[in-house]
């Protein structure tokens, strides 16, 4: 027999914070298209969903989702905050003329790609490479088949 998968109610009431309609629908959101929105776009997806909802419930929603581990935040320089919903250790891509942001898996252990300092413990670690995705890689330089 299969085990179902985990609803966002199961994941949030797990998660050891109160259930609301507000967070279920902010966590749908994200849940639903995993392109790392920003919170006035994770709003406009929720609103959609629940009209009443304001931006600010949807910022305290997102603040208590990443305190509780169930998202996280991802930041790129001076650029609006996104949010992640996947929690399996990766990096991310940047693409400087879209603005898209990629996942991008690790290898299986920072000691194979770094050397940290002897007796240290690495609890967290951020992974950001920046460029250009290859849609607009391909837009910004010459194909030679079309020269």
């Amino acid at each position: 027999m299969q085990a179902h998968p985990e609803t966002s109610d199961d994941a949030i009431t797990r998660s050891g914070i109160r259930l609301t309609p507000q967070r279920r629908y902010v966590y749908e959101a994200l849940m639903e298209k995993r392109d790392h929105p920003t919170a006035l776009e994770v709003f406009l997806r929720a609103k959609s969903q629940m009209p009443s909802i304001s931006l600010a419930t949807v910022y305290n929603c997102l603040e208590t989702l990443t305190e509780s581990g169930l998202i996280r935040q991802v930041n790129c320089d001076r650029d609006s905050s996104r949010y992640c919903a996947n929690l399996v250790p990766h990096g991310h891509f940047f693409c400087k003329d879209c603005g898209a942001v990629f996942d991008v898996p690790l290898k299986p252990s920072l000691e194979s790609t770094w050397e940290v300092p002897l007796g240290t413990f690495v609890s967290h670690a951020e992974i950001t490479l920046r460029g250009l995705c290859s849609a607009c890689a391909q837009k910004s330089s010459p194909n030679p088949s079309t020269l």
